[in-house]
């Protein structure tokens, strides 16, 4: 077990180290309450639940019921979120005891409520799997991140950012293998040897010109013998 968790992470920019992902959670010991009055305040000085928003506007259906911060809801902030919202853990029905029953939901500086998850490892694992880059709790927001945390999050997070276009295109990110055109071997194709045509016979005219054209060495030997007698 452990009181409390935090960790950064850097990139390397211009050979510089710049810090970017950051993962908090707050130790018991700076658990504060979300909407308790301080003792230095004034009377007539407004407070958290002043500034409540009551309408229902931009919420979602399938989402729980929103805090309040008032007393029938008891809030502990997890994580500042480097003064982007507060990440609070949420007990809703405190009346007439605290039930043990807690929600996760980040509170944005507009003071609008969006819920995150409903137990604390659901959140856990969410914070590890964004790895605390800037804003990423705006993701399930209805107005979504800011561009600039958008192109950090297109650099080492693109599937988390591109989700509606994941929804809506099921086979977008999915590898499509074909192994017929994978494992396709070469046929090779047979080679057909050409057959030659028959030669025509030759005929007697064709004979008798090559004849005539080498003529017998025969009589050139007749020639050398006949020689005058004396």
């Amino acid at each position: 077990m452990t009181d409390g968790f935090h960790m950064t992470w850097s990139v390397k920019f211009d050979d510089n180290p710049m810090p970017l992902g950051s993962m908090t959670i707050n130790s018991i010991s700076k658990l504060n309450r979300l909407g308790a009055s301080s003792v230095y305040t004034l009377p007539n000085a407004p407070t958290l639940a002043d500034l409540e928003d009551t309408n229902k506007e931009g919420g979602h259906k399938d989402q729980p019921e929103k805090p309040h911060l008032d007393s029938r809801s008891l809030m502990f902030e997890l994580d500042p979120c480097g003064g982007n919202g507060k990440v609070c853990l949420v007990y809703k029905n405190t009346k007439p005891v605290v039930t043990p029953d807690s929600e996760i939901w980040f509170l944005d500086r507009a003071l609008y409520w969006h819920f995150l998850t409903k137990t604390f490892t659901s959140y856990y694992r969410l914070l590890i799997t964004h790895l605390g880059l800037p804003q990423w709790q705006y993701a399930f927001t209805s107005y979504g991140v800011s561009p600039q945390a958008k192109q950090w999050f297109n650099m080492y997070k693109p599937i988390t950012i591109n989700t509606e276009q994941l929804s809506e295109e099921s086979d977008s990110f999915v590898n499509k293998l074909d192994p017929n055109k994978v494992f396709r071997t070469k046929s090779k194709t047979p080679v057909m040897k050409k057959k030659l045509p028959p030669q025509p016979p030759s005929s007697q005219k064709g004979q008798t010109g090559t004849a005539s054209k080498n003529p017998p060495l025969a009589g050139s030997s007749l020639r050398r013998r006949e020689a005058p007698q004396l």
